[in-house]
């Protein structure tokens, strides 16, 4: 089972995620929980994407392709907006209170609890980010 969604770099596009999410969940027979915790790693990723990898107002999109394997769900995200790895961003230090934490990186801190694997790579101009999920 191999899916492909593109989608531009508009907040509203984010609605068409979450049904993307829901049909392959069905498809490839997930329990809800593991469903929502994969909307949840993925919401975060194309979020990111979708508000800072291209300058404001300058259209720009992002292709999302979501491939079944053996024991293993794999998402990639391909965007050409501007370089962001997220595997070098630190660890969120989640014990601080919110008034001492600084703003920023607890979408990467949830996708690095939901998933199992997360690698990136800058490829002909573009930003490839792999999310692997054990299933």
């Amino acid at each position: 089972m191999k899916r492909t969604l593109v989608l531009r770099n508009d907040i509203r596009e984010i609605a068409r995620l979450a049904a993307f999410i829901d049909d392959l969940a069905g498809e490839a027979r997930l329990d809800a929980a593991l469903a929502m915790s994969l909307n949840l790693a993925l919401e975060e990723a194309v979020t990111n994407v979708v508000m800072y990898a291209y300058p404001p107002g300058q259209p720009g999109k992002l292709e999302l392709v979501a491939e079944r394997g053996e024991g293993f769900l794999r998402f990639v995200i391909t965007d050409a907006g501007k370089p962001f790895d997220p595997t070098a961003v630190p660890d969120v230090d989640v014990t601080l209170g919110v008034e001492e934490r600084p703003v920023g990186g607890l979408g990467v801190f949830l996708m690095r609890r939901i998933m199992d694997e997360i690698r990136y790579a800058r490829r002909g101009g573009q930003n490839v980010l792999i999310l692997l999920k054990k299933i």
